[in-house]
Parts: structure tokens; C-alpha cells; sequence
């Protein structure tokens, strides 16, 4: 994978954590936990997802960027949503905690089923249509993110 492991974590993420990540030219990258109750399927108990937000904010530091590298125009890649794997596994690491507020938010979230066809909030609501940017109606792994990170970013991705 182009992410590095750092050091890995079993604190649960909580709302308002800037998250940093490494990559491949030993650059830092960084995200934000927006909720942790995220609705990411229409099945029954699928609430209690992680959505994040990466940014394109990159550093030599891993320390909390200004705030305003944190804002919803500097994003990288559509919201996601994840579990606390890349955590657990050391892929993110939390560098500290900036509270939300109202400016740091996309005004609606909105993500793309692409097995039914239709789009859906963070919390499973149905929505008319696309509300950009939009990301995938579903869990995203560590890997997934790697992938949509080094897409982004245009890095080969690593072979599975």
C-alpha cells in the first residue's frame, strides 16, 4: 500500500480528530472525523460508521494543521465512509482534536449506491439527486481509501 503504518491505536475516533497519514515521499497527509455514527447501507444496524474528511493539506510535520487547511473547500477526495480499522492497523494517526463547527462542514453530505442506482446522506436518508461532491454509498477499507487517496494524488497504486 502507499500509506505508511505509524502507530497504531485502539482510541476510538471521535468527531473534530485531525488524523494525519504518511505516504511513499514521506510527506503527511491529513484527515478529520466528522461523525462516528455515519448510516453507511440501508440494512438494519448499519449506523456507527467513522465519515472522514482528507484534505489536501500535506506537511513534512505530523502535527494539526492551521485550521484553515482544514476547511470543506480544501478537501482531496469525496467524504468517506470507514471503521476504526486504519486506526487499529496504524495507518492514521491522531495528531489532535479541532472542534467542528458550522464553516468546517459540507452543507449536505451525499453518497452514490451504485448498486441501487441512488444517493443517500450520512444517515441513510434518500436523496432526489446528486449534491456534490459525492462519494460511494458504503464502508470504505483501509485499502479502498489508499486507493482513492493515490488516485487523487496520481501515485501508482501498489499491486493487492
Amino acid at each position: 500500500m502507499n500509506l505508511r503504518v505509524l502507530t497504531p491505536s485502539r482510541k476510538a475516533p471521535q468527531a473534530g480528530d485531525v488524523f494525519a497519514f504518511q505516504l511513499p515521499d514521506l510527506t503527511y497527509r491529513f484527515g478529520r472525523v466528522i461523525r462516528t455514527d455515519a448510516t453507511w447501507t440501508l440494512a438494519q444496524g448499519a449506523d456507527g460508521a467513522v465519515l472522514i474528511y482528507i484534505y489536501r493539506t500535506q506537511s513534512r510535520e505530523m502535527a494539526v494543521p492551521d485550521r484553515d487547511e482544514l476547511r470543506r473547500d480544501h478537501l482531496l477526495v469525496p467524504p468517506m465512509m470507514t471503521n476504526r480499522l486504519p486506526w487499529s492497523r496504524g495507518y492514521f494517526q491522531t495528531v489532535g482534536n479541532v472542534p467542528l463547527d458550522e464553516h468546517d462542514l459540507l452543507p449536505r453530505h451525499c453518497f452514490l449506491s451504485a448498486a441501487r442506482g441512488r444517493y443517500f446522506d450520512d444517515y441513510g436518508q434518500p436523496l432526489a439527486g446528486p449534491i456534490e461532491p459525492v462519494g460511494d454509498y458504503g464502508l470504505h477499507s483501509f485499502r479502498t481509501i489508499d486507493a482513492a487517496v493515490s488516485d487523487a494524488l496520481l501515485i501508482p497504486r501498489t499491486p493487492n
